[in-house]
């Protein structure tokens, strides 16, 4: 039996527009009354998902910051910060590339330097709380992540380069088609479903989750059931054990409901 179900945010439970699919709160409801547990695994901000996810903030667990946080029904149940040295370093060399800027993602706020339309309107999207100010050096808070946003290509522009120095000492994982996060070497949503499974006595074979892009990658590790949608790269679907329709279809309900029928949940 399925005990344990994460899910993606952005490309794989949120359709194009950016909404939840018709049926998510009642679906959400009847999975709880079973003791599953539901939780949403993103590289969003806490207090983003919190704001996003408000009428069932006290059923869900919130896997934010890419694993950096977990959190269930107001309590944190893990956190993990990234050491000072390694903030100030990235922070430098983002600095120092061309078409990129940089989300500061501590624990009481997102922080940014520079504001423009477009890097606004992405950092709005993502981040409920930020603050804009002089220099993100001087800021005082625990840093779950460095966001760098490419105005080209995370992958292509951004990735090779910052991974080849940065790899050995952090996670450097592509979490969109602008999107590029810097967290520990520990962190992950894969290390987060795997602590979760311990709390919860949950195990491999009784976990499914469901993602779109390399930062799902981790906790599709973690899971028997483990899905990527059909609109993900071709890269991420290879790593999945099955694809389900696309995050358009909405296709993670469409899964959860077979399985309702097929007797696993």
């Amino acid at each position: 039996m399925i005990k344990l179900i994460a899910i993606d945010v952005d490309g794989t439970l949120l359709n194009a527009e950016g909404k939840l699919p018709e049926g998510f709160g009642e679906l959400l409801l009847r999975l709880v009354d079973k003791g599953v547990y539901v939780a949403i695994a993103s590289g969003r901000q806490y207090h983003t998902l919190i704001n996003d996810f408000e009428p069932y903030k006290h059923q869900l667990v919130f896997i934010a910051e890419n694993g950096s946080i977990v959190m269930h029904k107001g309590k944190e149940l893990f956190f993990r910060s990234l050491e000072r040295q390694k903030v100030e370093g990235i922070i430098r060399d983002i600095r120092g590339a061309d078409k990129c800027d940089i989300v500061l993602c501590g624990k009481k706020s997102a922080y940014v330097e520079t504001l423009n339309s477009e890097f606004e309107a992405e950092v709005r999207k993502y981040y409920h709380r930020c603050e804009l100010v002089e220099d993100l050096l001087c800021v005082e808070d625990d840093v779950l992540k460095i966001a760098l946003y490419d105005y080209i290509d995370a992958q292509e522009h951004s990735y090779p380069i910052f991974a080849s120095k940065w790899s050995k000492e952090t996670n450097v994982i592509v979490s969109g088609k602008h999107w590029m996060d810097f967290g520990r070497l520990d962190v992950d949503k894969g290390v987060a479903i795997k602590n979760l499974q311990g709390m919860f006595g949950v195990e491999y074979n009784e976990t499914m989750v469901f993602g779109d892009y390399f930062n799902d990658v981790p906790m599709m590790e973690e899971a028997y059931y483990s899905y990527a949608v059909e609109n993900a790269p071709e890269g991420v679907r290879a790593k999945a054990r099955f694809v389900a329709p696309a995050n358009s279809e909405e296709g993670v309900l469409k899964v959860i409901y077979q399985k309702e029928k097929d007797g696993l949940i």
